[in-house]
């Protein structure tokens, strides 16, 4: 099977053509690379799959921030993305920042940080945290949405270009729908699914509605996702940074480590660990010509 290895750039470190050369001389190849982006991103086809290879690739480097995935050319365009949304679409952690309103930030992202490390289930430390956001007024929701909450660079562009050509990109996430909602809409998203907060008397009640959406709820939504555009698995990318995003990672055609956590780089089969999320076109073999930047 035919593999094309790809390698990305960023906005602090551009691709020289020292780093191609060092790298066509690493893994044993004449052939010229095709530039997807000049001075950004570029691929090396025709070669074979190993681990090795792939190694050595990321060896001649010599640490440089480059990003490096080797996959098979077939299938190579994705038609379905499944994105999760917090530290991957955003740059926040939004329980987190509602944490923070009530001054418990820390006590908080201590069980985020081991949750997504795969330290913690997610259901049962979901619970727990939400538990004590309890008594938080609802209209902090939208203050932390409007003041504390980022957009990855990068997602727009991915999204514009993903549907421009064809693409669907759904947002699904262990989070809350109130913020899905909204980023889905702002970054491009055709569809989005989360947990929902229970609100009463104009405050959280320290619960969310079941069913909880973790793990094995990404792997089900992908599938169904699938299943109703009509494709197959290998058609299919999923994104995300956290332990409940390896399920959907290992479903996908192929699955993505986004500035992930140990455990999940170490099983993702492809890693972004330097670019923004526009990384997620070039591996799809993307040229600039054809990347739509939304204003």
């Amino acid at each position: 099977m035919s593999h094309v290895l790809t390698l990305i750039g960023n906005s602090d470190t551009e691709l020289t053509q020292d780093h191609v050369d060092a790298v066509a001389a690493a893994i044993g190849t004449k052939s010229a690379p095709t530039w997807l982006k000049q001075n950004h991103a570029c691929d090396f086809s025709g070669i074979t799959s190993d681990t090795a290879l792939l190694d050595a690739a990321r060896s001649a480097l010599n640490s440089t921030p480059i990003d490096v995935v080797c996959q098979p050319v077939a299938h190579r365009r994705k038609k379905l993305l499944v994105a999760d949304m917090d530290s991957t679409i955003i740059e926040q952690e939004c329980i987190d920042e509602l944490a923070d309103a009530l001054g418990i930030r820390n006590a908080i992202s201590e069980i985020t940080e081991r949750a997504m490390r795969g330290e913690l289930e997610f259901e049962p430390a979901l619970r727990e945290r939400v538990g004590l956001l309890k008594g938080l007024a609802e209209s902090e929701l939208q203050r932390v949405y409007e003041t504390q909450i980022t957009e990855t660079p990068g997602g727009r562009t991915l999204c514009a270009t993903m549907r421009k050509h064809g693409g669907t990109c759904a947002l699904v996430s262990g989070g809350f729908t109130f913020f899905t909602e909204r980023v889905a809409k702002s970054v491009g998203f055709t569809s989005n699914q989360a947990n929902t907060l229970l609100v009463e008397n104009g405050a959280l009640t320290g619960e969310v509605s079941d069913p909880i959406l973790g793990r094995e709820a990404k792997v089900s939504a992908l599938k169904s996702l699938a299943s109703d555009l009509k494709i197959n698995a290998l058609e299919t990318m999923a994104v995300g940074d956290g332990a409940n995003d390896l399920g959907m990672i290992g479903e996908a055609g192929l699955g993505v480590a986004f500035h992930a956590k140990p455990v999940v780089a170490a099983a993702a089969p492809a890693q972004i660990n330097h670019g923004d999320l526009s990384a997620l076109l070039y591996i799809q073999g993307y040229r600039s010509d054809e990347i739509v930047n939304p204003t």
